[in-house]
C-alpha cells in the first residue's frame, strides 16, 4: 500500500463526494426498428435531443457489439453538445435496465465521462454490490474524460481498499496517464515501483504513456531515464514507442530531432510506417518547412505507404497557406484517387491558388472532378468558374 499513501499526499483538500445514491432508470420509448449502422448514418447530422433519442431506441442499441458502441458514443456526444444531461441519463440509464448490467456498465461508465457528467458516471459503479476491477478502470478512464484527473488518485486510494479490488495492468496504467496529463509526470517513477512490488509487468502502452507525458513538460533527462527503465524491464522501443517520441517532439516545433529519430529507426533495421510519416509531415508543416514536407511526402508515397485522408488534407492546406498550388495538386489528385476529397472550402482555395498562377486547365479540371463526385454542390463552383478566363 506504499503508493497508496504516496498518492493520498497528492490529493487536493476537496474532492468530487462519491454518492451512495441510485436512481431509477427510465423506460425507453417503442420506436420502428432500425440497423445499428442506419443509426450512425442519422446521428451523424441530427442535434435535437429528442431526436437523437428516438433513434437510439428504434436501433434498440447496447454495449456489446462495435457498431453499437460507436453510434453511441455519437449519441452522447450530440445529447452533451445540446446541453441535456437529462437526456444523456435517460440513454444510459435505459441501457442497463434493457442489457446485461454487468456488461453495460463499464461502457456505461465511460460514456457518462463523455458526457462530463462524472458523479453519474460514480453512481453508476456503485450501484453494483460487487464492482469489477473492469469497472474501476472504466471510472478512472472516465475521470480523465471528463478532465477530472486529479479524482483518479483519490479514487484508486479509496475504492481499491473499500471494494477490495485488486488493481491490473490497465488501473496503473490509466493512473500513469491521469498524472501525465496533469503535469505531474513525475509520479510516474512511483506507479512504477508499485507495479513491481506488485508483480505486476509494464508494457509499451506504459512507457508510451510516461513518454508522452515527460515530452509534453519537456523533462528531458526523464525521458533518458524512461528509456532505460524500458530496457531494464525488458520491453522493446518499437515502432509505437519511435511513433509516440517523434509526436511529442513534432509537437514541440522539434521536427528536425523528430527525424534524426527516423534515421535512428532505419539504421536499426525498423521500417517506419505512415503514422511516422503523417506525424513528420505536419510537424516540418507547423514549422512552415514546407520543402521538408515535400521530401517526406513523396518519400512515403515511394514507399507504397498510404495515409488517412487528414494527411492528405492538412498537407494541401498548409501547401496552398505557402503558395505551392503545384504540389498541393499533387497531393490533391493523389488524395482523389482514394476518394478522399477535401471541404469545398480548402478546395476553393487551391482552384483560386491555380488561378492565380495561371494554371486554368489545372484549375478547370479539379473543379469538374469534384462536381462529378458532387453534384449537389456544382451550384457553390458557379462564382469560382465565373473568375476563370
Amino acid at each position: 500500500m506504499a503508493l497508496l499513501v504516496r498518492l493520498r499526499r497528492c490529493l487536493p483538500p476537496l474532492g468530487l463526494p462519491l454518492p451512495r445514491r441510485l436512481s431509477a432508470a427510465p423506460t425507453a420509448d417503442p420506436a420502428e426498428p432500425i440497423t445499428a449502422v442506419a443509426a450512425l448514418s442519422l446521428l451523424r447530422s441530427e442535434k435535437d435531443p429528442a431526436r437523437v433519442l428516438s433513434i437510439c431506441r428504434a436501433a434498440a442499441l447496447s454495449p456489446n457489439s462495435y457498431p453499437d458502441r460507436t453510434a453511441l458514443s455519437l449519441a452522447v456526444s450530440s445529447l452533451s453538445a445540446a446541453g441535456s444531461p437529462t437526456s444523456v441519463r435517460s440513454l444510459l440509464d435505459g441501457l442497463l435496465s434493457s442489457t446485461s448490467a454487468a456488461v453495460a456498465r463499464p461502457h456505461v461508465i465511460v460514456l457518462f465521462g463523455q458526457a462530463g457528467m462524472l458523479p453519474d458516471a460514480l453512481r453508476t459503479f456503485e450501484a453494483s454490490q460487487t464492482p469489477s476491477v473492469r469497472s474501476l478502470n472504466a471510472l478512472l478512464f472516465a475521470c480523465i474524460l471528463s478532465k477530472k484527473h486529479a479524482e483518479v488518485p483519490r479514487i484508486f486510494y479509496d475504492f481499491t481498499i473499500s471494494y477490495g479490488i485488486n488493481p491490473n495492468l490497465d488501473t496503473y496504467n490509466t493512473v500513469i496517464k491521469a498524472f501525465c496529463e496533469s503535469g505531474s509526470s513525475r509520479c510516474f517513477f512511483s506507479v512504477l515501483e508499485e507495479m513491481v512490488r506488485m508483480r505486476i509487468k509494464p508494457n509499451l502502452t506504459t512507457f508510451s504513456v510516461a513518454l508522452a507525458g515527460f515530452y509534453r513538460e519537456q523533462l528531458f533527462d526523464d525521458i533518458r531515464k524512461v528509456l532505460w527503465l524500458m530496457k531494464k524491464h525488458k520491453c522493446h522501443a518499437g515502432l509505437s514507442i519511435y511513433n509516440v517520441r517523434i509526436l511529442s517532439l513534432c509537437k514541440l516545433k522539434k521536427s528536425n530531432e523528430a527525424k534524426e529519430l527516423l534515421k535512428e529507426m532505419r539504421m536499426r533495421g525498423m521500417k517506419p510506417n505512415w503514422v511516422t510519416y503523417d506525424h513528420l509531415i505536419l510537424g516540418f508543416c507547423i514549422e512552415g518547412c514546407l520543402d521538408e514536407a515535400k521530401v517526406l511526402f513523396r518519400e512515403m508515397d515511394k514507399r507504397g505507404l498510404v495515409p488517412e485522408s487528414r494527411c492528405y488534407f492538412s498537407l494541401i492546406y498548409f501547401l496552398c497557406k505557402g503558395g505551392a498550388f503545384e504540389m498541393a495538386l499533387e497531393v490533391c489528385r493523389k488524395s482523389m484517387e482514394r476518394n478522399w476529397v477535401p471541404c469545398f472550402s480548402l478546395m476553393r482555395e487551391l482552384v483560386n491558388g491555380l488561378v492565380s498562377t495561371s494554371k486554368f486547365e489545372e484549375a478547370r479540371d479539379i473543379i469538374a472532378k469534384v462536381k462529378e463526385k458532387f453534384p449537389t454542390n456544382a451550384e457553390m463552383w458557379r462564382e469560382v468558374e465565373g473568375t476563370l478566363p
